[in-house]
């Protein structure tokens, strides 16, 4: 049996282990999801105890088993009448617990609020919107529009497009995740949500993993033409590419930070954001993979990405100068135009 208290040198030696398929077959754990696996299990007071299994076993959590969190269950659970015990999160990660309780959500909600320890994943693992799910479980996003609405152009198109934690946090090194979204009717004018497994995969045939929607030649890396191709296919039509400005590394320090009012931390001329960028695939067991997109590209809206555009950073230079020499040109001729016809008013009047 694991104790609760892990050192980070086990934890990181539990990760490694784990492509191995070290402790997969842990009897123990397998004895829990054979009952918390039934849909149908509840406890004495009607408590819905279910535990999906695919998705539990894509968790850290699944490696370090069920008794590292619920130590105090015996061989004869559920039979002897003892309620489990919980671990409580700080004991594994204190770090984020120290930062956490130095912010603004301290008091107000604690870690399983956001995060079910039986299906927590990675933030690469997550679309933006399941990030902003967790949020709208307590900030009502009607209720935000109009908040943000006092001070933010256009805050719907804002927060349908951002995650909270984007603004919200002070996490570092952002980039555009994209991920393929898909119309929720047939009809050219309903709305997108982003695209499952089982809806993409229809687009394949046989087994062919989702990647290969754009990814054709499966070297793990989308380059631009794959982009045009997949983008210019007339097979995909009810389908698009959407972006959403996504934390690398995200943190734990809920707060208001004052440079998220100024506009030009997100529409700023090409920043490194632009141009890093993933393609985002939808797994099976409902969390995402993510593809390396050529650099750059997020910024051809041409072809790489027709349906993303963040107005000031994917303008181009040379459209800019071209677009400047064609309004100067439009002023220097009606300044020209009047300057010749006041020196030549004169003979004007004779004839």
């Amino acid at each position: 049996m694991f104790k609760r208290r892990l050192t980070p040198a086990l934890v990181l030696s539990l990760l490694v282990m784990l492509p191995m398929g070290v402790l997969a077959a842990d009897k123990p754990q397998d004895e829990c999801i054979n009952c918390h696996g039934d849909k149908n299990i509840s406890g004495k007071s009607g408590a819905h105890l279910y535990i999906d299994p695919l998705q539990y076993s894509e968790t850290t959590h699944a490696v370090i088993g069920c008794t590292s969190c619920h130590e105090s269950v015996t061989a004869s659970h559920p039979d002897d009448g003892i309620r489990p015990s919980r671990a409580t999160c700080k004991e594994c990660h204190g770090p984020i617990q120290q930062e956490y309780s130095a912010s603004l959500h301290a008091n107000n909600a604690g870690c399983a609020d956001c995060h079910n320890p039986h299906a927590v994943k990675p933030p690469m693992e997550l679309s933006g919107k399941q990030m902003n799910t967790m949020c709208s479980k307590c900030h009502d996003t009607a209720r935000m529009i109009k908040v943000h609405d006092k001070w933010l152009p256009q805050a719907d198109l804002h927060i349908d497009a951002l995650p909270c934690i984007t603004c919200h946090t002070g996490s570092k090194s952002y980039v555009i995740t994209m991920y393929i979204e898909k119309r929720t009717s047939d009809s050219p004018h309903s709305d997108f949500k982003v695209a499952k497994y089982e809806e993409l995969s229809r687009f394949l045939p046989g087994d062919k993993d989702v990647t290969a929607l754009i990814d054709k030649n499966g070297d793990n890396f989308i380059s631009l033409e794959e982009l045009r191709t997949f983008n210019k296919n007339a097979k995909y039509d009810n389908i698009r590419l959407w972006g959403m400005m996504t934390p690398e590394k995200v943190t734990h320090s809920y707060q208001i930070l004052d440079n998220r009012w100024d506009c030009s931390f997100c529409h700023a001329s090409g920043p490194k954001a632009m141009q890093t960028s993933f393609v985002a695939f939808p797994g099976k067991n409902g969390t995402f993979s993510r593809v390396a997109v050529e650099k750059g590209a997020i910024l051809d809206l041409l072809y790489g990405t027709p349906d993303f555009y963040m107005m000031g950073s994917t303008r181009s230079t040379a459209l800019s100068i071209l677009g400047g020499l064609i309004i100067s040109g439009g002023f220097l001729f009606a300044a020209g135009h009047g300057t010749l016809r006041f020196l030549t008013r004169n003979n004007r009047k004779e004839h």
